[in-house]
């Protein structure tokens, strides 16, 4: 359960985590919201770009697809910096990162060159993923719309 005390030879820092807990879920949801907000800005700016991104991984009807991936990463980012229907922003935000490591980060497709890359962007979906499912979990926190329309 969240802000358990730690066992007691690890324990300097729990008076500190207690304290700082709707801080903390500001600054992750600003961090993981700015990085869904910028992806989805860039791919808006050079929406040709994007598609020739998505043909290039295989996707069917890349043309079609751009749009749901930069409108979703945009909805991301606002949703989660807002703090607005965090919990939902957040498995949507779990659900989108499956497809989109499934499709564009397969490290074992490629060559040694490249499979290190591909591997290091793999798990780093992995832990976008699992701060979207503590988020989830926690919700919003204090500083957010949510909070402000409870």
């Amino acid at each position: 359960m969240a802000n358990e005390r730690s066992p007691g030879m690890f324990a300097a820092s729990d008076a500190l985590a207690m304290r700082s807990g709707d801080l903390v879920l500001l600054i992750a949801r600003l961090f993981i919201g700015w990085l869904f907000l910028t992806n989805g800005w860039m791919k808006l700016m050079n929406v040709a770009g994007a598609t020739g991104y998505l043909t290039n991984l295989g996707v069917p009807s890349p043309g079609f697809w751009v749009w749901p991936a930069l409108l979703g990463e945009l909805a991301i980012g606002v949703t989660l910096i807002l703090g607005i229907a965090t919990r939902y922003a957040s498995l949507f935000t779990f659900v989108y990162l499956i497809i989109a490591t499934t499709l564009a980060h397969r490290y074992w497709q490629y060559p040694p060159a490249q499979a290190g890359g591909q591997y290091a962007h793999f798990c780093k979906n992995l832990a976008i993923m699992g701060g979207a499912l503590m988020l989830f979990w926690a919700g919003a926190g204090r500083y957010s719309a949510d909070a402000k329309m409870r």
